[in-house]
């Protein structure tokens, strides 16, 4: 049976309201911190769309107004299931805003693992959220996303081979120096930069021109990249190279 739920989240950001309703209310703004490729029809009843690894989700628009309030909803699945969005903007002194995130809705049989999933995925995305507008803030990303099953092999053995292939330790401490790339595939330059984000599931490392993300959940390893550089790299070139990477790292 469906099972309801309700996460909400608050956080302040180091952006105007202009720029963060830019962020979360456009699709090139999602695209530079959330996951794959997104769009938005700017208007109540308007579709919101993602796209990643080539498949397609969309919702409906449900609220919008400019600078303070963006919502969606899916439609209801055949056994009720549905995601609801909320985003609430409020500008602060000093040029800051706090966000407000409300994501509700109904999950499905494996209810407890999707939430637990959910509750753990969001604090991740929106930390990403706040490097991009501390760091990347008026430009916008191409997102590049890469999927390799990891079978078998054990979360640690998955874990060990991307932290050497980061040229991290086997846990990582946020504020770590990363040098990787020599060994990878030719079109990815060396990846140079911080680890700002390090859990038992994933991390995310900022250089001077891209937020790099590596999710290694049970029996897969996911990369969801937001690529700065100018000029824009090509999206599928980035992605079949990191994808040769990923083959290479844990070959099937």
């Amino acid at each position: 049976m469906p099972h309801p739920f309700e996460l909400e989240f608050e956080l302040a950001l180091p952006a105007d309201p202009e720029q963060v309703w830019e962020a979360i209310a456009t699709g090139p703004g999602i695209d530079s911190w959330f996951m794959g490729r997104n769009e938005i029809d700017p208007r109540v009843g308007g579709t919101a769309a993602m796209e990643t690894g080539g498949h397609r989700e969309t919702s409906t628009v449900t609220a919008y107004e400019p600078g303070r309030r963006f919502a969606t909803r899916t439609e209801p699945g055949p056994d009720g299931r549905f995601m609801a969005f909320e985003y609430l903007v409020e500008g602060r002194d000093g040029g800051s805003t706090v966000l407000r995130v409300v994501h509700s809705g109904m999950l499905g049989d494996d209810w407890a693992d999707e939430y637990d999933a959910l509750r753990s995925g969001w604090p991740f995305h929106l930390h990403t959220l706040r490097e991009y507008l501390a760091h990347f803030a008026g430009r916008t990303a191409v997102p590049v996303f890469a999927v390799q099953p990891t079978a078998d092999r054990p979360a640690g053995a998955v874990r060990a081979a991307l932290t050497a292939a980061l040229g991290l330790p086997a846990d990582p401490p946020v504020g770590a120096r990363v040098h990787a790339g020599p060994a990878g595939p030719a079109g990815l330059p060396p990846l140079d930069g911080e680890l700002v984000w390090s859990d038992g599931e994933r991390f995310e490392v900022r250089t001077a021109d891209g937020l790099y993300a590596f999710l290694h959940p049970p029996g897969v390893l996911l990369l969801f990249h937001h690529l700065f550089a100018e000029p824009a790299p090509d999206p599928a070139a980035a992605g079949a190279a990191w994808q040769r990477w990923l083959s290479a790292l844990l070959p099937a």
